[in-house]
């Protein structure tokens, strides 16, 4: 799964390296995003601008919003078929802007678990290929609320976690965002980023807190 990620680079040197149009300074330094804050997604693949959408998608038809806190992701292999996310992944998929996202692993048995940022060799934003949904409420007002696809994990994130999410290059990114791509070509663009193009190291526990949203947060740890 992915539960935390983050966004720390600067927003001109994001609009240039992931090629986006135009956009308001809606983007801030983020060094722990997590399920239900704003996260800056993409829907366009002509204007590729950017807007902020709620973690944690929320089905069109669901009674309770409550629901997202559980669909901070989903699974790339059965996304285009389950009820929750079958007609965004057919109309309403995005971009999900990152830099880099977190993992734990317990490092001895019965052990706590020590945190792993995992980003670009590069240090380079990527984005996440995500799902998005719009809900209007009787007595008036929207949400609008997204989620992450999740894949199999590469070979360096199985050392960590059984799952990892869709990181998109630059050659999978506006096809997923192409309005008339099959189901077939949708599906085959959700596979594990190269393991050779990442790297991880231990950061501070202080992740462990949605609260703890500073820099000192993504520096490496002995």
């Amino acid at each position: 799964m992915c539960g935390r990620f983050t966004l720390t680079v600067d927003p001109g040197e994001l609009q240039t390296l992931l090629d986006l149009g135009p956009f308001l300074h809606v983007v801030q330094p983020r060094y722990n995003i997590a399920p239900t804050q704003p996260v800056p997604i993409v829907k366009d693949p002509v204007e590729r601008s950017i807007e902020l959408y709620r973690w944690g998608l929320v089905p069109f038809w669901a009674d309770d919003i409550k629901i997202g806190n559980r669909m901070i992701n989903a699974r790339s292999e059965t996304a285009h078929e389950k009820s929750s996310f079958r007609a965004a992944f057919k109309y309403r998929r995005c971009l999900i802007l990152a830099d880099g996202f977190f993992e734990w692993r317990a490092e001895a048995q019965g052990g706590s678990k020590t945190p792993y940022l995992f980003k670009l060799k590069n240090d380079h934003p990527f984005t996440f290929a995500g799902l998005y949904e719009h809900k209007e409420f009787p007595e008036g007002g929207e949400l609008h609320t997204c989620t992450i696809l999740t894949c199999e994990p590469n070979d360096l994130v199985r050392e960590y976690h059984n799952r990892m999410p869709v990181m998109l290059g630059a050659d999978a990114r506006w096809a997923w965002l192409d309005p008339e791509a099959d189901q077939d070509t949708l599906r085959g663009l959700l596979t594990p980023y190269p393991a050779e193009e990442i790297k991880c190291f231990p950061v501070s526990r202080a992740v462990n807190s949605p609260e703890n949203d500073r820099p000192e947060v993504v520096e490496p740890v002995a």
